[in-house]
């Protein structure tokens, strides 16, 4: 099986990203602009065969999440060349979609606001406070809250067995240090707690 190498070169001059895939040695090239290109990478681009029921042959792609791939990178109109695994990139990636998604949401949401800035919208004397607040907080998928701080009193009774060799050492206070104290709902937080007074009935 011929082995095939992918070699990644940058144009000096025009920053052109160029590859080639070759069975040989791709080190110094020119770019089409006439530039020296430099050698930033090779790796194996080999693909094996393989062979289908019908004895015909075709190509399969490998996948590799750690093989490591050179990418151009503009930062504030910086170049660079980073070189991440394939799961990093795929990682970036997929943030990168996400913020794209979360951009075109944001995008729809202000322009059904600016909508609601005219005459017959929230500027309309007929419209009140109210509404204006009600149709932002639709347009935002936002519920507003207020936080409520609170405290209070809990008493609680219960048993435990303790053997008789070791009655004598048993300190209830220490046993009952481990109590907790929690609401099984999720919009409650217990911010803080403490067990006083602890005596045997």
């Amino acid at each position: 099986m011929t082995t095939w190498n992918k070699y990644t070169h940058v144009c000096h001059t025009c920053d052109a990203l160029i590859e080639y895939t070759s069975i040989r040695n791709v080190i110094d090239i020119t770019c089409e602009c006439g530039g020296q290109a430099g050698y930033l990478s090779v790796q194996d681009a080999t693909i094996p065969p393989t062979t289908t029921k019908e004895g015909q042959m075709e190509t399969a792609t490998n996948y590799d999440a750690n093989v490591l791939v050179t990418y151009k990178d503009i930062t504030d109109g910086v170049t660079t060349y980073p070189t991440v695994k394939v799961n990093e990139l795929e990682w970036k990636l997929e943030r990168i979609k996400r913020l794209e998604q979360q951009l075109s949401i944001s995008n729809g949401q202000i322009s059904r606001i600016i909508e609601n800035l005219s005459e017959d919208g929230w500027f309309n004397p007929n419209y009140e406070k109210e509404e204006v607040l009600n149709d932002l907080c639709e347009i935002l998928d936002y519920e507003p809250k207020k936080e409520i701080s609170f405290e209070g009193v809990i008493h609680f009774s219960g048993r435990v067995d303790v053997k008789l060799a070791d009655l004598e050492d048993f300190d209830l206070e220490d046993m009952l240090s481990e109590l907790t104290v929690d609401v099984y709902n999720g919009d409650v937080v217990i911010d803080d707690y403490s067990v006083e007074d602890v005596r045997e009935c």
